[in-house]
């Protein structure tokens, strides 16, 4: 078990990359700590994992709320003692285009997609220099490298991870601490359930493997990433998209 006794916050666990990635720390037997905005979900994933035998707590925790977020980390301090992986991966989207984006649309996806990754991060960043080492593993975008119509903020916010990463990486990787980012492509989870056919066929089409990614396969990538196979990877903005950008 790459993970075994690890401890991994999680946010944005309650379903989709992040629910799987939460799967699949507790299947490298990581302790895995739920955080989520969505109290129902929320404790379904955590009455999931439980009943598969998975050591996982859940907490409701915004991370646009640094008060929540510390409170949060204090609470799994106390009762671990350390956060030895951090993944980054609450979320969401408001698109527009750039003529009929409204400001609050704007400021929404900044305090969570960017906001958001950087009260959690700071949050837990003492605890893991103080005990020299630590994995924070933050969720960028294809649409954060190259952009894409009607996500001016959404993009905003997924290049901004990749600035984080990359400076955090600088920062920290001589604590012991590595920084990483995992850029997905178009991933079938829920966030695409508003999308028609028609433009989900189209998303299919511009990758070169011909389908969408699952969720679970970006979080075998996360794994990978925090695991200790991935040593002396620090600072990297992992596409991992099929391909659909060559």
């Amino acid at each position: 078990m790459r993970l075994k006794d690890k401890v991994a916050l999680i946010t944005g666990a309650a379903n989709g990359i992040g629910l799987a990635t939460a799967r699949q720390f507790a299947n490298e037997g990581a302790i895995v700590v739920l955080a989520d905005v969505q109290p129902e979900a929320l404790e379904r994933a955590q009455a999931e994992l439980a009943a598969r035998g998975a050591r996982a707590e859940a907490h409701r925790m915004d991370v646009t709320d640094r008060a929540q977020v510390d409170a949060v980390v204090q609470r799994v301090l106390q009762r671990h003692g350390r956060v030895d992986v951090l993944v980054n991966n609450a979320g969401i989207t408001r698109d527009a285009r750039l003529q009929k984006m409204t400001e609050a649309q704007f400021d929404l996806v900044i305090d969570v997609n960017l906001k958001g990754v950087f009260h959690c991060t700071q949050a837990v960043v003492d605890s893991m220099v103080e005990q020299g080492r630590g994995v924070i593993l933050n969720a960028s975008s294809v649409v954060g490298l190259y952009g894409n119509f009607g996500q001016t903020n959404y993009a905003a916010t997924k290049a901004g991870v990749i600035g984080f990463t990359k400076t955090w990486a600088r920062e920290l990787g001589p604590k012991g601490v590595r920084v990483n980012a995992v850029c997905p492509g178009f991933i079938a989870t829920d966030i695409l359930s508003t999308i028609p056919e028609k433009v989900l066929e189209q998303m299919r089409g511009n990758c070169w493997m011909r389908r969408l990614g699952a969720p679970e396969e970006i979080a075998k990538v996360y794994a990978f990433l925090a695991s200790d196979e991935a040593s002396y990877v620090n600072g990297v903005a992992l596409e991992v998209s099929g391909g659909m950008t060559l």
